[in-house]
């Protein structure tokens, strides 16, 4: 598949090109996502947050964290939390937010530059491992996978939140001609890019998304796998467990209970 953004880049330089591109807009990123997404964003990492289930003591870390919106809630909700991201800049801004927090809070949360492919903490490490937004910008969504199993406790819950490719074919041609045309402009108008925003539906088309999600936590022996549609499959959340020891029951997927709404 060609590719024809000045962000994206498949292979060796893809980590470089990301970068760029969160160097570039990070100042305004914040304001972007509310706009692009009408501020539904804010109800989907609130989900993500009670999809977690935290419980006190325990330690979570959120991947690609950003300028810390999953990461905020999470130590809100209790989590001694973690967020870490590869590009400077949005960790900035991150800090910047975490200055006008209580003093509970910023106790609760540390941000760290790194690489959600090589993570920097020993196997077990976390009960609650999230990413929102970024393993579709990795080199490698699969080895990022990888390393959010690895840094799980057992009985740890995993959670990504992305966007999504509908089933539905007329929606998605809807979508993502949304993304192809108005998002682009509202970048062009608010962050004097457009390319910065249509890098969204480029790497989207590279991303095999929920469904590819979905099948590589079975493949890692991930339990309750299950995937969580929003928007009708523009955005979705795709969920599993850690198997505690002795209780692996195979990726089995279970359908969504309340005790996760």
């Amino acid at each position: 598949m060609p590719v024809s953004n000045a962000y994206y880049a498949p292979g060796e330089d893809r980590a470089k090109k990301v970068n760029d591109l969160f160097a570039r807009i990070a100042r305004r990123y914040d304001r972007l996502n509310d706009l692009q997404s009408f501020g539904l964003h804010r109800l989907w990492k609130r989900r993500v947050v009670r999809l977690a289930q935290i419980k006190p003591g325990e330690r979570a870390l959120d991947l690609c964290c950003g300028t810390g919106d999953i990461s905020f809630a999470l130590a809100h909700g209790g989590a001694e939390t973690t967020g870490l991201d590869f590009s400077r800049q949005m960790l900035e801004v991150a800090a910047q937010r975490q200055q006008t927090t209580s003093k509970l809070k910023i106790q609760k949360l540390k941000f760290l530059q790194g690489d959600a492919q090589q993570l920097p903490f020993p196997e077990s490490s976390f009960d609650i491992v999230t990413v929102g937004y970024g393993l579709r910008n990795l080199t490698s969504w699969e080895h990022g996978l990888d390393e959010m199993r690895r840094v799980a406790r057992p009985g740890a819950r995993l959670i990504v939140l992305d966007f999504g490719k509908p089933a539905n074919a007329l929606w998605r041609k809807i979508y993502f001609s949304h993304l192809k045309m108005s998002v682009p402009l509202m970048g062009w108008l608010f962050c004097g890019d457009a390319s910065a925003y249509a890098y969204i539906l480029e790497s989207l088309k590279h991303y095999p998304a929920q469904l590819a999600v979905a099948e590589k936590m079975r493949q890692m022996n991930l339990v309750n796998v299950r995937v969580i549609n929003l928007l009708g499959g523009a955005m979705a959340i795709n969920y599993g467990e850690k198997p505690v020891p002795g209780t692996e029951r195979d990726g089995q997927d279970q359908r969504e209970s309340p005790r996760h709404k």
